[in-house]
Order: C-alpha cells, then structure tokens, then sequence
C-alpha cells in the first residue's frame, strides 16, 4: 500500500503492518538522511473519509526508547509527500499511535530510525499538528530564488552598460538594449507574481 524513498538508496516497499491500520520502515543509519519521501503505490487506495499520518522515530540517547513525531499526512488526494528529517529535535515527540507497539515494531539497532504511517480520518488528520522543521519549503524558496536570479541579472548585464556615445564599433559583439533586459524582467516577474509555474508550460 505504502512506499518508502531515500536519496541513493532502493525504494522500500516492504513496510511492516504493526497493527490493521499502521505500517512501519525501518530506516538504518538515518543520521546520513536528510529527507524522506512517503508515497502509496497505487494498488490500494484509502478508504472514503481517511487518510494517512506520517511519523518519525529515532533513539532516545537520554531514555533508550524511541521517539516518535508527526511529520505530515497523506491521502487519496495527496499520495506522496518529501519531509526533513534531518535536524529534528528529540524535545519534539508527543503523543502518537505507535508508542504503545515500540517494543514490538522497534530496531535493535541504535543507528536504526523508523517510519510510520498510522491511518486515521481526515477530520483527526486536520486537527494535528507536524512538527515545524519537517517541511520541506516549496514556492516560497522557490520564488525568493527566482527573484535573485533576476536580480542578479540585471545588476550583472547593467554593469556593463554604456551610453550611444561611448560605444566603439565593434564586428565581434553584439548590443542589447538595457530597456530589453528590463522589459524581460519586469514581464517575467510580472508573470511570476500571477502564476508562479508560467514557465513549466
């Protein structure tokens, strides 16, 4: 029902059921992964109304057991999600529906983190809340990377502007207008503002 991918390694699809609505992935040496992605692997949908909690666990240095934090959610709509994991603080565990099956879901070894998706109902879903530092930032980076690219740009190529009458003829180069690159800009970000995946069509 479920998979399981990090970077450079084999998709895992062999989660176990530890209950009839929660399946966990072992993830060894977690300290060398930075982000994790859950997705359903199509053959078996949610049922109507749920959808599915997505936890993380890693070893308690101070306790020995394991700690358990709500990354995200997915569901019939949404089937896959990308979460941090690296840099995730041990003082954010909480409350959550695989603490009481630890002992018996749980990896001996102490490089060994896990991965959990518990079923539950949207409307429980909605009410949670991931920690912070799971979120993998999307548009906002995004749009923030595009406004320094153009940014850089301009600034670079009206370095390197000169008046008409500073011009020397030269066959070897040719000359943009500094009011094309301008207009450039200014449309682009124009279109970036109404719609940040212009560019994808």
């Amino acid at each position: 029902m479920f998979g399981c991918l990090v970077a450079g390694r084999l998709v895992q699809t062999d989660a176990v059921q530890v209950a009839s609505d929660k399946f966990v992935f072992n993830l060894p040496d977690y300290q060398n992964v930075n982000h994790v992605v859950i997705f359903m692997l199509g053959t078996v949908p949610f049922p109507a109304g749920m959808g599915g909690a997505v936890y993380f666990s890693f070893p308690d240095a101070v306790s020995g057991g394991q700690i358990w934090q709500l990354l995200g959610f997915i569901t019939n709509e949404k089937p896959s999600a990308i979460f941090r994991i690296s840099g995730l603080k041990a003082a954010e565990g909480g409350h959550n529906p695989f603490s009481m099956m630890a002992s018996s879901s749980s990896s001996s070894s102490s490089s060994a983190a896990q991965v959990g998706v518990s079923v539950e109902a949207l409307d429980q879903l909605a009410q949670q809340t991931p920690v912070s530092s799971a979120a993998v930032s999307t548009m906002d980076s995004f749009l923030q990377f595009t406004q320094k690219m153009l940014d850089s740009l301009y600034n670079y190529a009206s370095s390197f502007a000169v008046s008409q009458a500073q011009m020397t003829p030269n066959p070897t180069e040719t000359f943009i207008p500094s009011s094309c690159i301008l207009k450039w800009y200014e449309n682009f970000q124009r279109r970036m503002t109404q719609n940040p995946n212009f560019w994808k069509s």
